[in-house]
């Protein structure tokens, strides 16, 4: 199950892990697209079904990162899935309107103290990891904008490249084409190795701001309690796929770059993701009522 529409990064890990895993397994694996409430729903209908690996998820940084953290939800993102593999990770990136005077992130920093308030950045919505991310960036150096929470990411690199916002901090994927053309300037990114598709753009960590390893991030995630010989193989044969030459240039699509885990490890990074965001917006007092 996808908790999303279909295209984007979400639905190619799960049409992707889907089809790998009925040529390794000699099954049929249909993907399902259930959108609706931020992955609300196919989070729910997921943690309902039987535990007996029929019923998979794509769990993502929405369903278990940020949503959990600036809201209530009507799951609990650890007790009620079960983590069955990680699949891959890309970074957000800091970009800037090229009519902004910086060509790095000091300058960039230095830049925006000075003009405190009157600068703004697009998110693609309240308690999103580009939302979350900025505010991290913020809080750790001290400057001031404006937040402009739009309704996905395509609205607000729009309104970025219009020069209607100064800055913003997208995913590498959704980033890429305009950075390419030249109408978006990158400045860092997240994560704590340079992307291969940005390989001039050094990261928030090389720079001395440690703690920006936050990528938006996209696994595989079943109901609690699932068998773990099934658990297990599924692992097994989701390494074995994200390994190989043809699904690394398949995600490479998305900027994807594979990050295999075991079961308890992915499981371990869930609850790691989600008490960052939680602690941020706590401090930050980002909070989502339904």
């Amino acid at each position: 199950m996808a908790p999303v529409q279909p295209g984007g990064g979400v639905d190619l890990v799960g049409r992707t892990v889907a089809l790998e895993l009925g040529k390794s397994m000699n099954a049929s694996f249909i993907v399902e697209n259930v959108s609706g409430g931020g992955g609300i729903i196919a989070s729910q209908t997921v943690a309902r079904a039987a535990p007996d690996g029929y019923t998979l998820m794509v769990g993502y940084v929405a369903t278990h990162g940020t949503n959990p953290a600036v809201r209530k939800v009507p799951y609990d993102p650890v007790k009620d899935f079960t983590p069955v593999a990680m699949v891959g990770g890309t970074p957000n990136v800091l970009v800037v309107h090229p009519s902004v005077p910086v060509k790095d992130l000091k300058e960039f920093i230095d830049y925006a103290k000075k003009n405190a308030g009157k600068l703004s950045y697009g998110s693609s919505g309240q308690g999103s990891l580009t939302h979350l991310a900025m505010e991290q960036f913020k809080a750790a150096t001290g400057f001031d904008a404006v937040h402009a929470a739009y309704r996905g990411i395509g609205p607000a690199i729009t309104d970025v490249i219009g020069g209607q916002t100064q800055m913003m901090m997208p995913g590498l994927a959704a980033a890429l084409p305009h950075i390419k053309a030249g109408k978006m300037r990158p400045i860092a990114v997240t994560g704590l190795k340079r992307h291969p598709l940005l390989p001039d753009t050094p990261t928030f960590e090389e720079l001395g701001h440690k703690g920006f390893d936050g990528v938006q991030w996209y696994g595989i995630v079943g109901p609690a309690k699932m068998p773990p010989e099934i658990t297990k193989r599924l692992n097994a044969e989701i390494n074995k796929a994200i390994g190989s030459p043809q699904l690394r240039e398949r995600l490479a699509g998305e900027a994807l770059e594979p990050m295999p885990m075991t079961p308890e490890q992915f499981g371990a990074f869930i609850q790691a993701d989600i008490a960052r965001w939680s602690q941020l917006a706590k401090e930050r007092n980002i909070k989502l009522e339904d």
